[in-house]
């Protein structure tokens, strides 16, 4: 009996060995393949490291754009007036948030840089020395709508996500600071700030209030001991957020949401003018050592809309000039660079060299609040008493109001200026507005909305029925009711600024639109109006006078 147990015992424990050496066997196998694997890592990680030096040492010249990057706020050219207000909002013992409007490529994002640095310098200012400037590009910055990244206001990676770590593994929340944690004591700027997300947009308006990041997650609990205490500090207070906002916009003031605009101090930076951007260029082409003449630089500036495009060409140009072995930029590589771009000459409407019948210089804003000159036309041919008719050209027809869940179609508002002129008209006893055919038109190619041409409109149409020439020097805006009032519109300072530059000498504005500033103006004459009968009186006084 004895021999069968020990018989059996042998066969067991062979049993146990053969396992045993299969088990180790497994292990060793796998302890190999890890040893396999640290080794493929470590040759891949010395491959990818030297591969990584390699590229960090290729670098380009530096593009002229950032060449001619200006340097500090005085650098900033045609802004004067801009970037005093701007250090009078940011580089004081109180500084504020900020909205820049303005068009492309005018020195918005330069000024914006640059004037964290200036108040830096400022003793009263809470900005301390190490604080930092986060740009953020709005049309860039999106989020996911699970919480997981949003990269302005911050975010929670919870445990279920994958790459949560070992944090993660054990159930622990990880909050990601976005940029209004990183800009914390500094400033932070959003270009384009206008076309941020709307969720994204109220959040930003919560941090702005309360001056902190509010986190949320399911996997948070205030009880639960295996959270570090960093993290349950975070869930909290929230991630501090005390940052002072510089938004940049090539929109409009009221395409921004009031909530916004309400909480920011708003600063317009105009386009700039000829002058500027002849410096821009010949600064540029300085910069590279280059050559041009003034006729030269003086065709670029004739096409260059602001400071970016006027870069861009004389980069363009410098190349071909240096094809060619040469450090001179001609005026035919010029005209070389603006036809193969298909570069069009800015918009620049001036006023008639001569007074004409039924030609009067209106007044508009587009875009970020730019004014320019409105021309405004019209012909008047007499009919059969009664059976006069009207035409409109250069208006738009229709508009599209209202927000995203209720939109509706209206008669634009440019043709209900019209109407309103028309009905006013027939009330003058002078002039029997129904006994003419009416062309009124608005040349340029830029469909026109909005009232603010009621005024134009109508000394337009008196102008060509009583055939009387209009001072061509002379420009005007305003809403004109149905019952003859000069009612008042917005955007008057950018209108009489861009009058001013057209060579405008006299401007009528609306009543109620009247500002203390203009009694200071030398160059122009800003005239205030509160009815039409005033209206015409003030547009053909210049030429009785002259009788």
């Amino acid at each position: 009996m004895n021999g069968f147990f020990a018989q059996y015992a042998g066969i067991f424990y062979l049993i146990q060995l053969f396992f045993a050496v299969v088990i180790g066997l497994y292990f060793w196998n796998l302890l190999k393949n890890q040893q396999s694997k640290k080794v493929y890592v470590g040759r891949e990680t010395e491959k990818e490291t030297l591969k990584l030096k390699q590229m960090r040492n290729i670098s380009l010249t530096e593009p002229l754009s950032s060449l001619t990057r200006p340097s500090s706020l005085n650098d900033v050219v045609g802004q004067e007036e801009g970037i005093d207000m701007l250090r009078s909002a940011l580089c004081n013992a109180n500084p504020q948030h900020v909205i820049i409007y303005g068009p492309p490529g005018i020195g918005k994002t330069a000024a914006a840089r640059l004037v964290l640095e200036e108040a830096k310098n400022n003793p009263l200012s809470p900005f301390k020395e190490e604080a930092k400037f986060v740009e953020v590009d709005a049309t860039i910055s999106r989020f996911d709508e699970r919480n997981i990244a949003d990269p302005l206001i911050g975010s929670v990676h919870d445990p279920i996500y994958q790459g949560a770590g070992s944090m993660g593994s054990a159930g622990i929340p990880q909050p990601k600071p976005g940029a209004c944690t990183k800009a914390h004591g500094g400033i932070l700027f959003i270009d384009e700030i206008g076309e941020l997300h709307p969720l994204q947009m109220n959040k930003l308006l919560k941090v702005l209030e309360d001056r902190k990041v509010l986190l949320e997650s399911a996997y948070y609990s205030e009880n639960d001991r295996n959270i570090p205490g960093h993290i349950h500090d975070i869930f909290t207070n929230g991630l501090p957020a005390d940052f002072r906002l510089v938004g940049a916009t090539t929109r409009m003031p009221e395409e921004l949401p009031p909530a916004l605009r309400s909480r920011c101090l708003e600063i317009f930076f105009r386009p700039l003018e000829k002058e500027n951007i002849y410096q821009i260029a010949l600064n540029a082409i300085e910069k590279i050592n280059f050559q041009a003449d003034e006729k030269t630089v003086e065709e670029l500036t004739k096409y260059a809309a602001n400071g970016r495009e006027a870069v861009n060409i004389t980069q363009l140009a410098a190349g071909i000039a240096q094809m060619e072995n040469s450090r001179t930029i001609t005026l035919n590589i010029i005209e070389k660079v603006l036809n193969n771009g298909r570069f069009s000459p800015r918009l620049e409407i001036r006023p008639k060299k001569s007074p004409q019948a039924g030609v009067v210089n209106g007044l508009a804003v587009y875009g970020a609040n730019v004014g320019t000159l409105l021309e405004v036309e019209t012909t008047a041919f007499q009919v059969k008493p009664g059976e006069g008719k009207w035409t409109v050209t250069g208006v738009i027809e229709e508009e599209q109001v209202g927000g995203a869940d209720r939109r509706f179609t209206r008669k634009s508002m440019a043709k209900g200026a019209v109407e309103n002129v028309l009905t006013v008209l027939k009330a003058f006893h002078d002039i029997s507005i129904n006994d003419y055919d009416i062309h009124l038109n608005f040349p340029g190619g830029i469909p026109v909305d909005g009232p603010s041409a009621g005024i134009s409109i109508a000394t337009s149409i008196y102008s060509a029925i009583k055939n009387k020439a209009v001072d061509n020097l002379l420009a005007m805006t305003g809403e004109l009711s149905v019952h003859g009032i000069v009612k008042p519109v917005g955007g008057v300072i950018s209108k009489v600024e861009a009058a001013r530059r057209a060579g405008i000498k006299r401007v009528m504005i609306p009543e109620e639109n009247w500002l203390s500033i203009f009694d200071d103006y030398t160059e122009i004459q800003v005239i205030a109006v509160k009815d039409l009968n005033q209206v015409l009186a003030s547009a053909f006084k210049e030429k009785e006078d002259q009788k």
